[in-house]
Formats: structure tokens, sequence, C-alpha cells
């Protein structure tokens, strides 16, 4: 009994193979078989490009302050995030080495004064040659000129605020000693028109978008509202770190209560060049490979070629192309599975 179910099982299962490799069969067209295809005239159009991007929120006027000098600084008084007003002291170093320099240049200038005033009255009596009283002059200028560089220096031995703003970071701690033009504190404005967003973009896509493009811009930081933007500049070198280029893009709409520096955002970037594109269905597309594929045309309806195409981009259910289609009048939309470079076809009726 066991094995007459095996046999029928056995002859099942052949019968099964068999239908379907006649069904195969049926379904594979013979040599020399006219294939049933629709077809689409081929055309180039302009075709608008997007670009899309990721970076930063920024402000046009983040500011990086620093001392004049070098020394050490005695005390830091805000925090990150704190709110500043214009002409606050921020920060500042110890002034001991500093006032130092200052007093010996007054020094300079009350013995520089002294000298220029006993060559005077020695040239009025003869004594003294006029050379020796303009060597004089020339060393009292000399000491004024250093008593004023000694000044200067002492008043930007203190950080203050240039305008109303946030601090953004600090990068110095009281008790560190710092050299001149180190960075210690970064702030920026409360303004609400100069936010910007910084993102990154290859060689090919910076070569693309032009100062002016308009782009929207979403983040998490304003929900589905959509900010409104346009291209402000482009970096002229690529990140050392990434090797893309910097695109800013300054943000029309934006309020300074929903945005925050350095938080994420992604843009949409409408490139005002058109490019002039062949557009295929997605379908009609064999063998792709990178930007190259290949496609089924023809300009008499009877035969087809297969033809290698440039691929510039894929957008949802198309394929945009750059070449390949220069020389031909009609592309194979339906029915390519069983063409071949050569083959007869015939139109389907819409």
């Amino acid at each position: 009994m066991k094995k007459i179910f095996t046999l029928i099982l056995a002859a099942s299962a052949l019968i099964y193979v068999s239908c379907k490799s006649d069904k195969a069969d049926k379904a594979m067209p013979s040599a020399g078989e006219e294939i049933s295809v629709k077809l689409e005239a081929i055309s180039k159009s302009d075709i608008g490009e997007v670009v899309s991007a990721s970076g930063q929120f920024t402000t046009d006027d983040e500011t990086v302050l620093s001392f004049k000098t070098g020394g050490l600084i005695r005390k830091i008084y805000v925090k990150e995030g704190e709110s500043v007003q214009k002409g606050q002291l921020l920060a500042s170093l110890d002034l001991t080495e500093i006032s130092a320099m200052v007093n010996q240049a007054q020094l300079g200038v009350e013995k520089a004064s002294r000298d220029y005033q006993r060559a005077e009255n020695l040239y009025k009596d003869s004594v003294a040659t006029l050379e020796q009283f303009q060597n004089a002059k020339t060393g009292l200028d000399l000491a004024k000129q250093q008593y004023a560089a000694a000044q200067f220096n002492q008043s930007y031995s203190e950080i203050r605020a240039m305008s109303d703003g946030v601090i953004l970071r600090k990068l110095a701690n009281a008790g560190q000693i710092v050299g001149p033009g180190t960075p210690v504190l970064q702030t920026n404005s409360k303004g609400e028109s100069d936010w910007l967003l910084k993102v990154g973009v290859s060689d090919k896509q910076w070569s693309k978008i032009a100062v002016g493009d308009s782009a929207t811009i979403s983040s998490d930081a304003v929900g589905d509202k959509l900010l409104s933007g346009k291209i402000s500049s482009k970096s002229e070198n690529a990140d050392q770190m990434t090797g893309s280029f910097m695109v800013e893009i300054k943000i029309s709409n934006a309020k300074k209560s929903n945005l925050a520096s350095g938080m994420f955002g992604k843009a949409e970037i409408y490139l005002s060049k058109p490019e002039s594109l062949w557009r295929i269905p997605y379908e009609s597309l064999l063998d792709g490979n990178g930007d190259k594929g290949f496609v089924f045309v023809t300009n008499d309806k009877k035969t087809v070629s297969k033809v290698p195409v440039v691929i510039n981009r894929i957008e949802h259910d198309y394929v945009m192309l750059s070449s390949g289609l220069e020389s031909w009048d009609y592309l194979v939309v339906a029915g390519s599975a069983y063409l071949s470079d050569k083959s007869t076809i015939k139109i389907e009726a819409e």
C-alpha cells in the first residue's frame, strides 16, 4: 500500500512539471516569431532637478571672541546658553603682567619727555646740536606710541559682547593660559532674519547649484511647517574631513524661538537651470549598473535594437537619461522580456 501511494505521488509530480513546462513553452516565442510590444515616442524635455541635502542650522553673525593679547584667564562671567547684552563683560585676563607693561610704557614717556625738554633748552642755548634735539623729539614720539599700544592691549584684555545675543560655546576656562587670538567664546545675535542652513553636497551637485536658487527646509524643530530659503553662498573648496562642498541657504521665515544653532535640517534645493533629458519608464531600462544601462528602441516599428544609455538619475517610477537615444524615434515600454537585438516586433493595440 505504501509503495502504491509513493508511485501515485511521483506520477502526480511528473504530470505537474510537464504541464508547467508546456505553459512555459507556450509563453516563450519561437525563433522568428513577432513579439508583441508597446512603444512610446522618444522626446527630450527640459526637466528641473531637485537636490536633497542635510545640514545644521546656524546664523550669519556667529562670532568667535578672543583676547587681543595672551595671558592667564582671570574669570569667565557667562555660561553656555546664557543671554547677553551689548557691551556686557564676558571674560577678562589677569592684568598683572599687562598693567606692568602699561606702567613701563608710561615711565618711558615721562623719561622721553624730560630728555626732550632738556635737549630743547640746550639747543636754544646753542649747546646741543639740531640733530640731538630732533633725536630727543623722535624718542618722545616713539615712547608715546608705545604707551598708546600698551593701553590698547590693556583695553582688549577683556571680552565684551558685540551685540545682544546668546553664548553658544565656551571654549576656555578660568585659570587657562591662552595666546593672542585663541578662541574663548562663541556667540550669535538675537535677530530673526539671519538664520542659515549649512549643507554638504557632492561636487556634481555643487556645479549645478547657483546662488539664488530657491529651497524648502524641514526640521523636527518646526514640525510640519516648511521653511523657505535661497542659496546665499557656495564654498570654493571641499571640506577636508568629509570631502563635500558647503552650501549656505539663507532662511526667510525662521523664528528665533523655534531654532537653535546646531539643530539638524533637511533641504530640497530647486535648481534654476533645467536639464535637457529623456524621461523613460523605469520598466524600460535593462541591465542597469551605476550610470549605465540598456533599452530597446526602433525607428521602423518592425525590428528593435538594444542600445546603451547613460543614466542621469532615477526619480520614483522614471529614469532620466542624458545620452543614448539621439538617433531613435520609439522606445519599447512593454514586452521587452523576450526581446533581443534585431528581434521582430508587432505593436500591441491600445
